[in-house]
């Protein structure tokens, strides 16, 4: 198979809710900002930024928590050169990279019409753009690796959405104790002490790898995959 139509066929397997996810949650994070009750340059831009912090984010993670599963005949995978969670791992690559894309062109978007600096807390241009890589790759990889131990896109799916809520919801419970400080989602949107935002962004992104790791070790399993595939 050509490396073009590889992809193109990864695309597919990958499903709509990859394609359609990240754009969507753009355009919902837009939305918000145009019917903000409190209008002021801060507030919209606060709002902007959390488009690309909270939604963008869940859309690429419940996309990645329904990868595993979708292949009607396992068995057929499991007998091709290429290793069956390799093919899993193509996909997550093809689902973070249209989310990254996506939120990408929205940052430069913000950046270039003045959107991005109104918010005192975005952490300028660079580092600023760990707003949307941190939580995408922490939540993305929770999705994958419940994913592949349940083997069930909707559980996956419904520990990713649970997660992002409770940490929605209960923000201040959340960052009482340091751990749960390294591990909130929303630290430039929702708040974080200034000196715990950095060490946030790179254990979310730590445990992002990690929890891809784990996904891929627990997929090595085949006769795991076959005798649920038989149940």
């Amino acid at each position: 198979m050509r490396p073009l139509t590889l992809w193109r066929h990864e695309v597919r397997r990958a499903g709509w809710a990859a394609v359609l996810g990240p754009p969507i949650a753009v355009a919902a994070g837009v939305a918000a900002a145009l019917a903000n009750p409190l209008p002021g340059d801060t507030s919209t831009a606060r709002i902007l930024l959390a488009g690309l912090e909270m939604a963008v984010p869940l859309a690429a993670a419940v996309a990645c928590a329904s990868l595993v599963g979708r292949d009607p005949a396992i068995e057929l995978q499991l007998t091709t050169r290429t290793r069956y969670r390799f093919t899993l791992l193509r996909r997550m690559a093809v689902t973070l990279g249209w989310a990254a894309v996506v939120a990408a062109l929205t940052a430069a978007t913000l950046i270039a019409t003045g959107w991005w600096a109104r918010w005192p807390a975005s952490h300028g241009v660079l580092a600023g753009q760990l707003t949307w890589i941190a939580p995408t790759a922490g939540l993305s990889g929770l999705g994958f690796a419940a994913g592949a131990i349940l083997r069930s896109p909707a559980g996956a799916g419904a520990i990713v959405t649970t997660l992002w809520a409770i940490q929605q919801f209960f923000a201040g419970a959340a960052q009482e104790r340091l751990p749960g400080r390294l591990l909130y989602l929303f630290a430039t949107t929702r708040g974080a002490k200034p000196d715990d935002w950095t060490a946030n962004r790179l254990t979310l992104l730590g445990t992002g790898v990690v929890l891809t790791a784990l996904a891929l070790l627990v997929l090595g399993r085949s006769e795991r995959l076959i005798r649920e595939e038989d149940e």
